[in-house]
């Protein structure tokens, strides 16, 4: 019997966000194994004990994103670790969109700010300012360029707290085709959806956002899933992994563009795909077999 640990976050006093967790943590128990969900950082685990840990939603490690990195690095040296540590660290520092690009991957343009940087912003297009190191839209917001001075002091606030802040115009595709996320799993196409703008015009960077607002299915285009492919073959190293899901928005040709590539926790929205929750067991059941 198989143990295997789904790595989440502490949320305290309150309910788990991850809807999906229970779900995948029976289904993993129903098939077999021993399956637990346990916070990545509860210093009483022993996770030599698992055969496998599949980081699942540990949604706050962007605020401590060295010491998760290091803690996928520790754990990945005594089991196995999805996806593998080398990827938790490149992934959770959206520089690697530079990586990408260099690798012919047409994404979103990217611009790097760091602290002590001097502050160059766009003045003919909207555009958004947000962390290196973040989820769930944290510290980011969208600006046009009559609104520099608010953007001057997001990227002020930023610096302040050791932030380097990434620069993108905003993608005015999304307003109208939205932003997809196509979700792979065990090396295969699992489902994709499609859901609204996250930034809407005049809300702050430090105002709660809805993450996913109207999440629906969606079927995916060819040219999404040529993008996509691109994408995963430029993950440096070729890791095998067990899981990715590549957010795709539409640039000004009406072509799609990588807006991000979450190989670290992704919502797997297994609410909306119920019938991808047997494909997600299988690959679990396979790379814990390994």
């Amino acid at each position: 019997m198989p143990r295997i640990a789904l790595a989440t976050y502490d949320p305290g006093a309150e309910p788990n966000r991850d809807r999906d967790l229970p779900v995948l943590e029976r289904a993993l128990t129903d098939a077999g194994a021993e399956a637990a969900a346990v916070a990545w950082d509860d210093i009483d685990v022993d996770w030599a004990g698992f055969d496998l840990v599949v980081i699942r939603s540990t949604w706050d490690y962007s605020w401590r994103a060295e010491e998760f990195a290091a803690w996928a690095e520790r754990v990945g040296k005594v089991t196995r670790v999805a996806n593998p540590a080398e990827v938790v660290r490149w992934n959770t520092d959206k520089r690697y969109l530079g990586d990408l690009t260099a690798a012919g991957v047409p994404v979103v343009p990217t611009r790097y700010l760091a602290p002590g940087d001097a502050v160059e912003l766009p003045d003919g297009h909207e555009f958004v300012v947000k962390p290196t190191f973040g989820a769930g839209a944290r510290f980011a917001a969208r600006y046009t360029p009559g609104e520099r001075e608010t953007a001057v002091r997001q990227l002020a606030r930023m610096h302040e707290e050791g932030l380097t802040a990434m620069v993108q115009p905003y993608m005015a595709g999304i307003d109208v085709a939205g932003e997809r996320a196509l979700q792979f799993f065990g090396g295969r196409l699992l489902h994709a959806s499609r859901k609204r703008a996250v930034l809407s015009p005049g809300t702050a960077y430090d105002a709660d956002k809805v993450a996913h607002p109207d999440l629906e299915p969606w079927t995916p285009t060819p040219g999404e899933l040529a993008v996509t492919e691109r994408a995963l073959e430029a993950v440096p190293g070729t890791p095998d992994l067990l899981y990715a899901r590549v957010d795709l928005v539409d640039g000004d040709d009406g072509e799609p563009r990588l807006m991000e590539l979450e190989l670290v926790e992704p919502n797997l929205f297994l609410f909306l795909h119920p019938g991808s929750l047997e494909g997600v067991v299988e690959a679990v059941l396979a790379a814990a077999s390994r």
